[in-house]
């Protein structure tokens, strides 16, 4: 599930047409540096495995991304980039714009499946303890962020 989100997230939703739009997106540093962290160096994560509270957070970092694109993302495209395109690239632009949409509810989708698959292994690793979601009260706001 995280590398399904890893690719939809370079090709679909931050790729060479989005990418300067997205960088006005109201988004704390810390949800940015989260979503690089596995966006861009999930390998190592791969290698080294992943922690609950990490996935926790990452989940909780793109769910605050969904909701800020939402509200904010069809308007920054409209101004950033067009005069610097070629025709050729302005019609990829206007596809990927368009789509924007669609995309956006597919990642919304992944990270809700990421999040229930890991509450799952958290419930199946806690027996008899606190699980570890219980330390993210804002996991609380989640289908708000996704859905939005």
């Amino acid at each position: 599930m995280l590398e399904a989100i890893e690719n939809h997230f370079k090709n679909n939703i931050s790729n060479r047409f989005t990418r300067a739009a997205l960088s006005l997106l109201a988004l704390d540093n810390a949800s940015w540096n989260q979503i690089e962290q596995f966006t861009e160096k999930g390998d190592s994560y791969r290698y080294q495995g992943y922690h609950l509270e990490e996935l926790y957070g990452f989940v909780l970092a793109m769910a605050r991304f969904v909701s800020a694109a939402r509200k904010q993302g069809a308007h920054v495209f409209k101004h950033v980039g067009l005069d610097r395109i070629s025709s050729q690239d302005k019609v990829l632009r206007d596809m990927v714009v368009n789509n924007y949409a669609s995309n956006l509810n597919i990642l919304a989708d992944y990270v809700n499946k990421l999040y229930m698959l890991t509450l799952e292994v958290d419930k199946e690793q806690s027996r008899g303890k606190k699980p570890v979601s219980s330390s993210f009260p804002e996991l609380n706001e989640l289908g708000r962020y996704l859905v939005g």
